[in-house]
């Protein structure tokens, strides 16, 4: 169960980055639905690769005997996660906007 919770943090930062960038960009204006997929998308993918580097930067825990679940670990995870999430909604809707 521990194992999921990265993800789900990952997953809704990303909803809300990739929401964030559909309401800004209006490249980006998709429906809600497939904004939000690849939000999720987007920001479990941007949350395993950022969320470590900038879990670090930010004091995360590290080696041994480290749950991941510090508050440098969660806050890494929600910025990579939020950034994933924005880019690829951002992409997808530049994709999608364009063929309406």
């Amino acid at each position: 169960m521990e194992a999921l919770v990265p993800i789900i943090i990952q997953a809704i930062s990303g909803m809300v980055g990739g929401g964030i960038v559909g309401a800004i960009v209006k490249q980006a204006a998709i429906a809600i639905v497939p904004r939000l997929l690849a939000g999720a998308v987007g920001g479990v993918g941007g949350g395993m690769a950022l969320g470590p580097v900038i879990g670090g930067l930010l004091g995360a825990a590290t080696g041994d005997g480290a749950s991941g679940m510090d508050m440098g670990s969660i806050l890494g995870q929600v910025i990579g996660g939020a950034a994933g999430g924005g880019v690829l909604t951002g992409l997808g809707g530049m994709v999608l906007g364009n063929k309406q």
